[in-house]
């Protein structure tokens, strides 16, 4: 039986852009956002009825910020499209300021059953440095009614390496997040992008260094865990039972499809992407890009993907001479203290984590 698909929906709206995003976005109008629905229930239904997923993911963008009848409007399409597993994870990225009581009892009756908070810091002097609108306290209120309204599996974001963090302002943080009725932590490092308003010098000049930044993830890595989260991904946390069933599907190289502009895809062996243009996919739902429809994932990509994993890469998944080739050059890494190697698997160390991009790049070279 074949591994259920994931399903990926970008929403490219935002009320106010972040100036560290460079993720595809547009203001919200909500003329255009009508549309932007319909035109995403029509690429689903370009697809096989018989295709099988037990996961929807709605990113962005800010998904949030749409009226929840078009999110209805979508799930409503890929329920009658595909074959959803009952138990199906159906995830909404939230921007705390639109976790109203009113939208959260309407994400429920809709189905949704995950949310995962933009909140990014608990520290008020952080989010404004990160041009966030919300407040700490903001934030919290938006996942306790969360909570309140019968969500439990619920994730929060946090942001590393931000303009001006320390160790004690990461402490502070880590502690309100320790007291929130969530279940998973993303946290991820700060990377200037070219073109974002924080591609300026005077903006590099407040993040953290690199060994400064190594230093707060290993205090953030080392806290989520003495509070029960395990560290399942480089970036993530989760108590058990509560991994993002949708992200794992990207590291372990299962089909995923993604609508929407600036979505990516990797279905039946070839890998698509949607160009990030909302007014092309206005005009023309289904104008993908085929990227490649050679072996789908290479050895070198299921070494890059596997181990951001904890659980690194399978023996299986390779062939004799490739896991050989592998083990010879994991050799002098493990020594390092950046690999483990078990009878039928390699995967990071706590240390190897740190230095991944590095450690990645001596095994595939």
């Amino acid at each position: 039986m074949s591994i259920p698909a994931g399903l990926y929906v970008h929403v490219p709206f935002c009320a106010v852009k972040c100036p560290y995003c460079d993720f595809y976005s547009n203001p919200y109008r909500r003329e255009r956002a009508g549309a932007y629905a319909a035109r995403v229930a029509e690429n689903i239904a370009a697809y096989p009825a018989e295709l099988s997923v037990d996961t929807v993911y709605f990113g962005g963008g800010t998904p949030s910020i749409l009226p929840p009848p078009l999110l209805g409007q979508m799930l409503h399409a890929a329920r009658r499209r595909f074959s959803l597993a009952a138990d199906t994870e159906i995830t909404l990225e939230v921007n705390p300021l639109t976790a109203t009581p009113a939208a959260l009892d309407a994400w429920r009756g809709l189905g949704v059953n995950r949310l995962s908070f933009g909140m990014q810091s608990a520290v008020d002097a952080e989010l404004y440095r990160l041009g966030r609108r919300h407040t700490a306290a903001q934030g919290i209120a938006a996942v306790d009614r969360a909570a309140a309204a019968g969500f439990q599996n619920i994730s929060c974001d946090l942001m590393l390496g931000t303009p001006g963090q320390t160790g004690e302002s990461l402490a502070q943080s880590l502690a309100v997040y320790a007291q929130l009725p969530i279940a998973h932590v993303s946290a991820y490092l700060l990377s200037i992008e070219s073109g974002t308003p924080f591609d300026t010098e005077a903006m590099r000049s407040q993040v953290p260094d690199g060994d400064a930044a190594a230093l707060l993830y290993v205090q953030m890595a080392e806290c989520l865990e003495q509070q029960g989260f395990r560290q399942y991904e480089i970036s993530n946390f989760a108590r058990p039972g509560f991994e993002s069933r949708h992200n794992l599907k990207y590291w372990q190289c299962v089909d995923y499809i993604g609508i929407g502009p600036a979505a990516h895809s990797c279905f039946n062996g070839r890998r698509y992407a949607v160009p990030p243009d909302l007014d092309g996919f206005l005009q023309a739902p289904r104008q993908q890009e085929i990227l490649t429809d050679e072996e789908p994932y290479t050895p070198e990509e299921r070494v890059m993907l596997g181990l951001r994993l904890a659980e690194g890469i399978r023996q299986q998944d390779f062939s004799e001479s490739c896991w050989a080739g592998l083990l010879h050059r994991a050799e002098p890494l493990q020594k390092a203290g950046m690999l483990w190697i078990e009878p039928d698997r390699i995967r990071l160390t706590r240390q190897g984590f740190l230095v991944s991009n590095s450690v990645i790049c001596s095994l595939v070279e």
